[in-house]
């Protein structure tokens, strides 16, 4: 039964044009629910609401008091737990297995437009789920991206995609494997950075890929042509045009936390900032590639841009494959537990070790799971990491210039030499987004941890990593006040590792 606006709009549209997913859609409904609810849990137990005065631990599970004297009662959360279902989260006693309807019960600032945004997200996660399984090994490269229904691990709104409908989601989204038909919009005066492709211009005019989402929705009354077609990637709005070129479209809708369009301010930049961060990394031996951009253009405005990018496959070797990290527990799944171990430990120790490397030369990463990959050999061993877009990295020029690296050639939000907003951007993306996923619990990630910063080089920023309250973003804060990054603040599970 669909119980909400979102639920019962995507149910009318199967029953109109793929009344044979209608079942499959209505089935996965209460496990959609379940686990879009343990994602808002996590949030009230775990995140610094300030309409949250206190909470406490019960013999079945916590309790968590409103400043108004209200009380939340649900089960335990573990804050680093994935694949977690909750049933039913109650109120002053009234129990709420819906994530949205529990929102609005709560009545609190910022409320009403986030429940909207857990009712698509709990909708969009169930017609995710209706997505047939792979049937087996990837064939192409991309075929990696494509394999997960469930999205981000922690976001409660990890599926919300407002603004798509069924039809759009069944065409546009990863996880349906889709091919998708880029469009072509004509831009005279557009702004280019780099080298464009001559299939894409017209004389003085240059054409921009689309997605034809936003030339749908966002771009009408423009003049559309017909373009590429390409495979959705993780993050939806990037495609592979081949094994060699991948795209990045602006894409005027919230997915997540974002509105996933792009400013004037990346295409100017992009390709300083690939150089940069290139240069940087060929520092680190070999042990990290990052994606080149090839090129960047935008009309002026963040609805109209595009960055192509050097795809991650390139990187591969004769035998070796690249995994998104977010799709990395799927790949070490068929290992025996062991094996799965020590390849999730070497990983571990690849990717902390070469992020606070970058990050003591100058540059902070935000490897989370769609935006870091790993070079796998043969026998499943990670080798080398690959790193794609870099709209939201963060460059330290004083720390460049303690290594006798050259001044970033930009100025901007970009640059920023805090140690804790540089700690907060390498760690809370690279444990919240890649290790804490592949641990899969709190006692697991801190043994990862302690087993893969044992011997690494000491640095002030590992020192933080082992020793400080970890900084994660908090999800379900930002989304109720939506004034750029929140952090929470979660105990070290390094020392509880180390006791043990």
């Amino acid at each position: 039964m669909c119980d909400t606006p979102a639920e019962r709009e995507l149910a009318e549209e199967l029953a109109g044009f793929r009344p044979d997913l209608t079942a499959a859609y209505l089935a996965a409904l209460p496990g959609a629910r379940a686990a879009v609810l343990a994602r808002l849990w996590r949030g009230l137990v775990h995140e610094p609401l300030p309409w949250i005065a206190d909470r406490a631990r019960g013999g079945d599970g916590l309790s968590v008091r409103l400043t108004d004297g209200r009380l939340l009662h649900g089960p335990p959360s573990d804050p680093w737990a994935t694949g977690t279902a909750v049933a039913a989260v109650e109120l002053d006693g009234v129990p709420y297995d819906h994530p949205a309807s529990l929102m609005a019960a709560l009545k609190v600032p910022g409320g009403e437009p986030f429940a909207a945004e857990l009712d698509h997200s709990t909708a969009s996660l169930a017609l995710s789920r209706t997505a047939p399984p792979p049937a087996g090994p990837p064939s192409e490269p991309w075929e990696w991206e494509q394999r997960s229904p469930d999205g981000h691990p922690y976001h409660p709104t990890c599926r919300s995609r407002p603004g798509f409908s069924a039809a759009e989601q069944l065409a546009y989204a990863p996880e349906h494997r889709p091919v998708v038909g880029l469009r072509l919009t004509p831009v005279t005066g557009a702004t280019v950075r780099g080298s464009w492709p001559s299939q894409w211009r017209d004389g003085e005019t240059v054409l921009l890929p689309v997605h034809p989402w936003q030339a749908e929705h966002v771009l009408r009354g423009r003049l559309v042509l017909p373009g590429p077609p390409a495979h959705p990637l993780l993050s939806l709005r990037t495609l592979a045009l081949d094994r060699q070129v991948h795209v990045k479209t602006a894409l005027s809708a919230r997915l997540t936390s974002q509105v996933r369009d792009i400013s004037a301010y990346s295409v100017a930049h992009a390709r300083a900032t690939s150089e940069l961060a290139a240069r940087v990394a060929d520092r680190l031996g070999g042990r990290l590639h990052i994606t080149r951009t090839l090129a960047a253009a935008g009309a002026g405005t963040p609805d109209l841009a595009v960055v192509l990018r050097e795809s991650p496959y390139v990187h591969a070797g004769t035998g070796e494959q690249v995994v998104p990290v977010a799709e990395l527990s799927g790949h070490f799944a068929s290992h025996d537990p062991h094996r799965r171990s020590a390849r999730t430990t070497e990983f571990a120790r690849l990717a902390l070790g070469v992020c606070l490397e970058l990050l003591d030369l100058g540059v902070a990463l935000e490897a989370h799971g769609q935006n870091l990959l790993v070079v796998v050999d043969r026998e499943g061993r990670p080798r080398r990491l690959v790193y794609r877009d870099l709209a939201d990295i963060r460059i330290s020029p004083a720390r460049l210039a303690r290594h006798g690296l050259p001044a970033p050639p930009m100025t901007g939000r970009l640059l920023e030499d805090d140690p804790t907003a540089l700690r907060r951007k390498v760690l809370g993306c690279l444990v919240t987004g890649a290790l804490g996923p592949l641990a899969g619990s709190t006692a697991e990630l801190g043994a990862l941890l302690e087993a893969a910063t044992r011997d690494l080089s000491p640095t002030a920023d590992l020192q933080a990593l082992r020793t400080e309250e970890l900084p994660v973003k908090a999800l379900t804060l930002m989304r109720l006040s939506p004034a750029g990054d929140r952090w929470a603040h979660l105990p070290n599970p390094v020392r509880g590792a180390a006791e043990r």
